[in-house]
């Protein structure tokens, strides 16, 4: 079982397109076009209406198709790669995008475009641009590109607040699984508030659950609500096969919004800023160092100048050799933040993602056995 991103697969569909344009190849050469003609109800059936008519269901899927589908994009990316003998071999990958406003600005996963030289994005319409990256943040999974409409009008995807979300509210997401341009998925919000790891320093905070299938080459698509807006941006999938399970993760279009705004403004991401170092807690070590608690990160290092050192948070003053490896013990073991557990760096990472710069933070933390709370004003990192 695997929690993954899954945007950069590196597919093949000329057989598939061989044998597509085969069958329909022979299909019509066997029965060739038939003209309109009128059919009759057999005895003991009832006539349809030959699809023609829309369940309400089925005319707001539609429309939302409609509306959205022009906007959301095709990524391609290429690169060089270099084998055991140094040899070049060129690589692709393919993902998801839609555009945010009339300015070319597309946003995607971060995995979709990592490592990529050359990017192309392709909209519904099949009009292709290239793309250039204006900046990514990889901690978050979010990446911000830009192509030059050239006076074309196209109109961006309008987006939600998914702070409002409920479990139960219907969900489409648009994408392009295994490179199938354009493909419409549907379903419901399965759970909110989700963290979900998806790599040693990366994560989705606050992720959507949705069991909307969304597959390979889905990633960094819309995901939208009843509305046509967007809730979120499909990244990862639970899966024991590599294909959906119904277990679909998007990031919430807040947490992307806000690092958007930072990259058209500023050219980076503000990120909340600490300055500790340190290792997490585990209870042999804790019983070692005569704690009162068993779990935390306990502060190797308070990096000079930084806001925990302006606090006055302490690192290690003594260095031990532990698993395999060297710690600086004596130090401060953080415990929570603003009343939130730490447990490990990974709770540090998320509680700090969750604020800006210029924030005002409490750290409840043990010095020794004694707990104090220390109030720390967060850098701009």
């Amino acid at each position: 079982m695997s929690v993954t991103g899954f945007a950069r697969s590196h597919t093949r569909f000329i057989l598939l397109g061989v044998m597509i344009g085969l069958i329909a190849y022979w299909a019509g050469a066997r029965w060739g076009p038939a003209e309109p003609r009128q059919v009759e109800a057999l005895p003991g059936f009832v006539q349809g209406s030959g699809g023609t008519d829309l369940t309400p269901d089925e005319a707001l899927n539609v429309r939302i198709y409609k509306l959205a589908s022009p906007a959301v994009a095709n990524i391609l990316t290429r690169a060089v790669q270099y084998d055991f003998f140094w040899g070049a071999v060129p690589s692709e990958g393919a993902g998801s995008g839609f555009l945010i406003d009339a300015e070319g600005h597309v946003l995607t996963n971060y995995h979709v475009i990592e490592g990529a030289q050359e990017i192309e994005v392709t909209l519904g319409d099949r009009s292709r641009y290239p793309a250039k990256i204006v900046g990514g943040d990889q901690r978050n999974d979010i990446a911000l590109l830009k192509i030059e409409l050239r006076g074309k009008k196209v109109a961006p995807l309008p987006l939600a607040d998914s702070s409002a979300l409920q479990v139960g509210q219907r969900v489409l997401a648009i994408g392009n699984p295994f490179g199938f341009q354009s493909t419409l998925t549907t379903g419901v919000i399965s759970a909110l508030g989700r963290l979900v790891q998806t790599g040693d320093q990366t994560f989705i905070d606050e992720a959507i659950q949705t069991d909307a299938a969304i597959n390979r080459g889905n990633s960094g698509g819309p995901l939208l609500n009843s509305h046509g807006e967007v809730i979120g941006i499909n990244s990862a999938i639970y899966t024991p096969t590599g294909t959906t399970a119904g277990i679909g993760f998007a990031i919430p279009i807040n947490t992307a919004k806000q690092i958007a705004e930072d990259l058209i403004k500023e050219g980076r991401v503000r990120r909340a800023y600490l300055g500790v170092q340190g290792t997490d807690l585990w209870p042999e070590l804790a019983e070692a160092l005569e704690l009162p608690v068993q779990e935390g990160m306990l502060v190797e290092r308070a990096v000079e100048g930084s806001p925990a050192a302006r606090a006055g948070i302490r690192g290690g003053t003594r260095a031990v050799r532990a698993q395999m490896r060297v710690l600086l013990i004596g130090g401060d073991v953080i415990v929570a933040i603003n009343g939130q557990k730490i447990s490990n760096q990974l709770d540090l990472n998320v509680q700090l993602n969750r604020h800006r710069p210029g924030d005002v933070i409490t750290i409840t933390l043990y010095r020794g056995r004694r707990k104090m709370d220390v109030s720390v004003t967060l850098g701009d990192r």
